[in-house]
């Protein structure tokens, strides 16, 4: 094997054509709405966290479990990555008519390229949170929420910070 490009060879690198089952696919017993998503600080230092909060609510007639998923998109980056890439997920349980919020840390190293080296660099990324990953059209409805992040500073090695 000589081409070792992950492209069009898993789910994180398909073009436009999306996979036959996605992950997170499956099915419920109930409805959930997400809402509220913030991002804390919007604006980050390159070699800073970020926190998220969501409210998951459970919006049918049973109580069931929802596995919440975390995708982050770069915007632009100085090499090829993934369309997204998930970054945190968790299983919840919620009753039926109530909500939970959530909250969860999206750390520095998970939003590294790699460049001869793991880097971190400065831009504008997408993190969006629901119960599928972003665009998916085979399942049941469900709401992905996003949110737009910046990161300031000058690109560094990720062993740096």
């Amino acid at each position: 094997m000589e081409n070792y490009t992950m492209e069009g060879r898993t789910y994180r690198y398909y073009g436009q054509e999306a996979p036959l089952y996605p992950f997170g696919y499956g099915l419920s017993y109930t409805t959930f709405r997400y809402r509220d998503l913030v991002l804390s600080p919007p604006v980050l230092p390159v070699c800073a966290n970020l926190s998220v909060s969501v409210v998951l609510e459970n919006t049918g007639l049973r109580d069931s479990e929802e596995v919440v998923q975390l995708y982050l998109r770069w915007e632009q980056s100085s090499v090829p990555v993934p369309r997204w890439q998930l970054v945190a997920f968790r299983r919840v349980a919620v009753l039926a008519g109530r909500e939970a919020k959530l909250s969860f840390q999206v750390l520095a190293e998970q939003r590294a390229v790699w460049a001869q080296d793991w880097r971190l660099e400065p831009g504008t990324f997408t993190l969006f949170a629901g119960g599928q990953q972003p665009g998916q059209k085979t399942r049941a409805p469900s709401e992905v929420l996003s949110a737009r992040f910046s990161v300031t500073g000058t690109a560094r090695p990720l062993r740096t910070c």
